[in-house]
């Protein structure tokens, strides 16, 4: 299984946009700073994550929450998430 996810940084609230087999650890590489693009600003928390059963898929997927329609997507998916936050994605 694949999945597709959006992680919040709990410092700045920006968003982002990742794939990965396994989340549990690809989180704790985010938070750990072990990610090279997200270091300055962890910690992380997960908001939206998607399986997938296959890479290609996944990937597919991912390329399209990083587009303006998906952030659109995402913007109405959480909607409640965002309801009471100034910062939804974009």
């Amino acid at each position: 299984m694949y999945y597709v996810y959006v992680l919040e940084s709990l410092i700045d609230y920006n968003k982002y946009t990742g794939c990965t087999e396994d989340l549990k650890h690809r989180l704790y590489l985010h938070n750990t700073g072990k990610v090279e693009s997200t270091k300055e600003r962890k910690p992380f928390r997960i908001i939206y994550y998607e399986g997938c059963i296959n890479k290609e898929d996944a990937y597919h997927r991912e390329r399209y929450l990083k587009s303006s329609w998906g952030k659109r997507y995402l913007n109405n998916r959480l909607k409640q998430y965002f309801s009471n936050k100034e910062n939804p994605v974009g």
